[in-house]
């Protein structure tokens, strides 16, 4: 099987499941041949549905060749089932080509398909099959109010691009250097470098000044500890005071003073005879201290 085969067949199931059973091989071996059934509405099958809804039908017929889709076109045509003249067959069937060619080299039925009904689905209405000059006369009018309709659609969407406020297009200029990016060029960098230059010297005005501040500001908190003493010279007599050997000479001066008893202050009343009553309740052993002396 060749690379074509397998794509068209490939193609074929994935048209068989996007329109069910309005798609239909006439030809299961190549060259194929496929048919599509065209509405302006899907009615999932209902044929009363289809019948009331549908006032315009038709049903491409596609020719596959067998280099299709890599170099051939598919060979198109078109079947009027409902509601359309030969000359909307003729219409749709340069439509398909034209839409074929766009595709070229890619499957393209299901693009026809979409373009065909989508045709179909605005000129959905009665009366189209009417082959009367007074009927040919008013689908010209109506083609005619189309056509202006789509012009004036058209000339109001230009007029409302051209009439972009001076925001929208700085967005614009913004949204296209973004996506573009600056050119790196002589100009552009000297700006850049100048620019720069200056934020830097700024920067380094204000670390300078926040660092002259937080020296003052050291200078002001630190304090004059030149006149404190240490606790050596405290007890080394560097300082004036009395070191370690005048303290205890006070001391053994003090142990050695004679004591006069009338310089005394004595409380009498803890040496009164009266309380003498009290020590004959206590109990001396005397044993137990005979038998603490022998330890």
């Amino acid at each position: 099987m060749s690379d074509q085969c397998e794509e068209q067949e490939m193609e074929a199931e994935a048209l068989a499941a996007i329109f069910d059973t309005a798609f239909e091989i006439l030809k299961d071996s190549q060259p194929f041949q496929w048919s599509v059934k065209l509405l302006p509405v899907d009615c999932a099958g209902d044929e009363e549905e289809e019948e009331s809804h549908n006032h315009v039908a038709i049903k491409l017929l596609a020719d596959i060749p067998l280099d299709y889709p890599e170099t051939s076109l598919p060979n198109l045509s078109i079947k009027i089932t409902k509601g359309l003249t030969d000359e909307h067959r003729l219409k749709l069937e340069q439509m398909a080509q034209e839409e074929a060619l766009n595709n070229e080299g890619m499957p393209a039925i299901f693009a026809i398909c979409e373009l065909l009904r989508d045709w179909l689905s605005d000129n959905n209405r009665k009366g189209l099959d009417d082959a009367s000059m007074h009927a040919q006369m008013l689908r010209k009018q109506e083609e005619a109010q189309q056509k202006k309709k789509l012009a004036e659609r058209e000339f109001e969407s230009q007029k409302k691009d051209e009439e972009m406020t001076q925001t929208e297009l700085e967005e614009q200029a913004v949204r296209k250097r973004r996506a573009e990016g600056t050119p790196c060029n002589q100009e552009n960098f000297e700006k850049w470098k100048v620019a720069f230059e200056e934020e830097m010297a700024e920067q380094e005005a204000m670390r300078e000044a926040e660092s002259a501040a937080g020296t003052k500001k050291s200078k002001e908190k630190k304090e004059d500890k030149s006149g404190r003493i240490t606790g050596f010279m405290h007890f080394s007599g560097k300082a004036g005071i009395m070191n370690l050997e005048d303290i205890e000479r006070a001391a053994q001066e003090a142990e050695n003073a004679p004591i006069d008893p009338n310089e005394l202050d004595v409380d009498e009343e803890l040496f009164d005879l009266e309380d003498d009553e009290d020590l004959d309740d206590l109990d001396f052993d005397d044993d137990d201290d005979e038998e603490d002396l022998d330890i």
